[in-house]
C-alpha cells in the first residue's frame, strides 16, 4: 500500500541562479555530487547556500541496496583529474567545509581509498583553511584500507550504518552491521582526534528499542555525531516506505541521542547526512 506523505514532509520549490551557478560549475568539472545523483530532498536549499557533497569514484555502484537512488550500471574509470577538480571547486564555491562522499568501488583493489586521500591532499594545496569530511563506504573492513584514508587526516570521518541490523537483509543485503559499527571503532581507537559521524534513516518498518539500541552501539564505540532523516522512496522500484515518522518522534529521538553522549545530532524528516554539515 502506497502511503501519502504527510505536509512535514513536502519540499519546497526553489530556484536560482546561484543553484544555476553550482550546477554549471559541477558540470564544467566533469564532478558528481550525491545530492543529485541520489535524488537528495535538500539539494536546491544546499545550492542555494552555495553548498555541494561531491560523489567521487563515479556515478555507478557496485552495491545493491534496496533504498538508494545511485545508479548500479558498469563502474566508471577512476578520473585521475577528479581530485584537482574538486578542489579547484571547492575554491570556486568558496566552502568553509567540503563534504566527500563515494559510491562503493568492490571492483577496485584499493576500493577506492587513494582516491579519497588524493582528494583530501588537493584540498589541503588549494584550500589549507577548508574542514573536509569524508563519508565512506566499508571498505569491506579492510583495515589497511582505511588507514590510506586515515593518514590523509580528515577532520571528521563519517559512515552511516542507514538503519537497524534486524532489517538490514532487506535493506543493505551486501553490507554487515557490525562491520560498519568496527569501522567507527577502529577509526576512534587509531585516530582518538578525528571526530566520527553516522546517520540512519527512519520509517523503514523499524521499532523505537531498535533505533535506541543503534544509538547506544554506536556510542559503545565513542561515535561524536548523529544524523536522523526520514526514508523517501526513489521509485517504485525500490523498497517502500512503511512509516512517516513526525516531526515529534524526530525530536525525541534528538534529546535521547543527547543524553547518550552524542556531541551533535541532527534529526528531522528531510535531515541527510550532509545536511548543513558545516554547523557540525
Amino acid at each position: 500500500m502506497h502511503l501519502k506523505k504527510p505536509e512535514w514532509i513536502r519540499v519546497k520549490i526553489q530556484g536560482s541562479s546561484t543553484m544555476s551557478k553550482v550546477n554549471s560549475l559541477i558540470s564544467s568539472l566533469s564532478l558528481n555530487t550525491v545530492c543529485n545523483e541520489a535524488n537528495c530532498p535538500n539539494r536546491m536549499e544546499c545550492y542555494e547556500r552555495g553548498t555541494a557533497a561531491f560523489m567521487i569514484l563515479g556515478r555507478n555502484c557496485t552495491r545493491n541496496c534496496t533504498f538508494c537512488n545511485v545508479t548500479r550500471r558498469k563502474p566508471d574509470k577512476v578520473d585521475p583529474m577528479e581530485p584537482e577538480n574538486v578542489a579547484k571547486a571547492v575554491v570556486k564555491l568558496k566552502l568553509k567545509h567540503a563534504v566527500i562522499t563515494s559510491v562503493t568501488r568492490d571492483d577496485l583493489a584499493d576500493q577506492g581509498a587513494n582516491q579519497f586521500a588524493r582528494v583530501v591532499e588537493q584540498i589541503r594545496k588549494l584550500a589549507p583553511h577548508v574542514s573536509i569530511e569524508l563519508l565512506i563506504p566499508d571498505m569491506q573492513g579492510n583495515k589497511e584500507l582505511i588507514d590510506i584514508i586515515l593518514n590523509s587526516e580528515p577532520n571528521i570521518l563519517n559512515h552511516n550504518v542507514e538503519t537497524v541490523p534486524e532489517i538490514y537483509d532487506k535493506v543493505r543485503p551486501m553490507a554487515v552491521f557490525e562491520r560498519s559499527i568496527e569501522l567507527l571503532d577502529y577509526v576512534k581507537k587509531t585516530r582518538p582526534h578525528i571526530k566520527t559521524k553516522s546517520g540512519m534513516m527512519l520509517g523503514l518498518g523499524e521499532t523505537k528499542e531498535q533505533v535506541l539500541n543503534v544509538f547506544k552501539r554506536l556510542r559503545e564505540v565513542d561515535c561524536d555525531m548523529l544524523t536522523l532523516g526520514q526514508y523517501l522512496q526513489p521509485t517504485k522500484a525500490h523498497i517502500p516506505v512503511v512509516e512517516y515518522v513526525t516531526p515529534e518522534q524526530f525530536e525525541e529521538y534528538k534529546e535521547i541521542a543527547l543524553s547518550l553522549g552524542f556531541k551533535k545530532v541532527a534529526s528531522a524528516p528531510l535531515v541527510r547526512s550532509s545536511y548543513h554539515a558545516e554547523d557540525f
